[in-house]
């Protein structure tokens, strides 16, 4: 097997490699420049179907739509090892950092979108390894109302023997439109009876992930749509693992500082932090919204399940549209996924409006 050097993948650069380096693309097999593949209206096509033993290292997309919010119309599947249910299953956007259906520039260490904010088109990028004993298939379904260009990559190593006691990559999406809050619309977060509710349970809250088997949670993204007013935040994050009781073992103190901000979201893009989705002219925290965390430096390991959620608003007291992606690894076979959401129930609501 590979030598590596644990936490410095530049150093690991100076090792050679025991895999061959492959490449699943939509290139114009006849040497023409009409690279993309066109999926039609109710389609779905497969991009990468790869024989293993091998590890997906790279996923890159473009896409040219017609469709409004394409970005929740399409849906990317992946299946490990000849398996019938996705162990990957979310709307494209969301899976690559942005929800509400849009498009915006950023970047994090495992994953980024390049291209100008206002516009439609972005290249969206992937860098979190999916390895695969016997077989992996990726497949994209348009669900919109118009085919689509779809450009791809998918960037693989082919390996001679499985990868030793590796966990194969889940993620998937979900979305409450919208959360049930006890509280009036509007309320301050000086109000005493707001501040004072207790809240000893995670029964109500915004569930990000409700995993069974042995992994890793490696991260998420929250986006929140506030057509309310007021400051979303100050929901508490609860993880709850190997079917602990609460309180969890990892119990937070507010939505901003579960993602590793302060005060409110900052507009930043860090490498395990930031928004996304940052509405800079806000009015009173009005509007979309998305923020991201990863537990790359910090994975929650668990042994036979795990429950990540968070509160909307303190003690679960705002009423606002929240969607998410939960990234993690672990064991086969995992949990059966929601279903998901027909494609009218995916797509953001209008700014004024729940």
């Amino acid at each position: 097997m590979d030598r590596l050097e644990p936490g410095n993948m530049l150093r690991n650069l100076i090792y050679p490699k025991s895999y061959r380096a492959r490449r699943a693309s939509s290139y114009q097999t006849d040497g023409r420049n009409q690279d993309y593949w066109v999926i039609p209206a109710g389609g779905e096509s497969t991009i990468a179907d790869l024989t293993g033993p091998g590890c997906i290292s790279h996923i890159w997309m473009t896409v040219g739509s017609q469709d409004a919010f394409w970005p929740r119309r399409l849906v990317v599947r992946a299946y490990w090892d000849g398996e019938l249910s996705p162990s990957v299953e979310v709307p494209l956007g969301d899976f690559f950092g942005c929800g509400h259906g849009i498009v915006r520039e950023w970047e994090s260490l495992p994953m980024a979108m390049s291209g100008p904010d206002g516009r439609d088109r972005s290249a969206f990028n992937c860098w979190l390894p999916m390895p695969f004993a016997r077989a992996a298939r990726l497949s994209v379904a348009n669900e919109g109302a118009n085919p689509c260009n779809l450009y791809f990559y998918v960037d693989y190593e082919q390996h001679t023997q499985p990868i030793e006691d590796a966990l194969y990559f889940h993620a998937t999406w979900r979305r409450e439109n919208t959360c049930r809050g006890w509280a009036e619309a509007g309320i301050s977060m000086g109000d005493a009876d707001l501040n004072n509710r207790p809240n000893l349970s995670d029964e109500g809250n915004y569930l990000i992930l409700d995993a069974q088997g042995r992994g890793s949670y490696i991260g998420c993204n929250l986006s929140i749509h506030n057509v309310n007013g007021g400051w979303w935040g100050e929901g508490d994050d609860m993880i709850l693992v190997d079917g602990e009781g609460w309180p969890p073992s990892l119990h937070g103190t507010g939505s901003e500082d579960y993602f590793s901000h302060a005060y409110g979201m900052q507009d930043v893009r860090g490498l395990f932090n930031g928004t996304s989705v940052f509405q800079r002219n806000h009015e009173d925290w009005r509007g979309k919204w998305t923020v991201y965390r990863w537990h790359i430096l910090d994975p929650v390991p668990f042994t036979s399940s795990l429950r990540v959620s968070i509160e909307h608003g303190h003690a679960n007291c705002r009423s606002d549209d929240y969607a998410s992606t939960a990234y993690w690894y672990q064991t086969e076979p995992h949990r059966a996924f929601e279903m998901m959401l027909p494609v009218e129930q995916r797509l953001p609501n209008p700014e004024g409006g729940g």
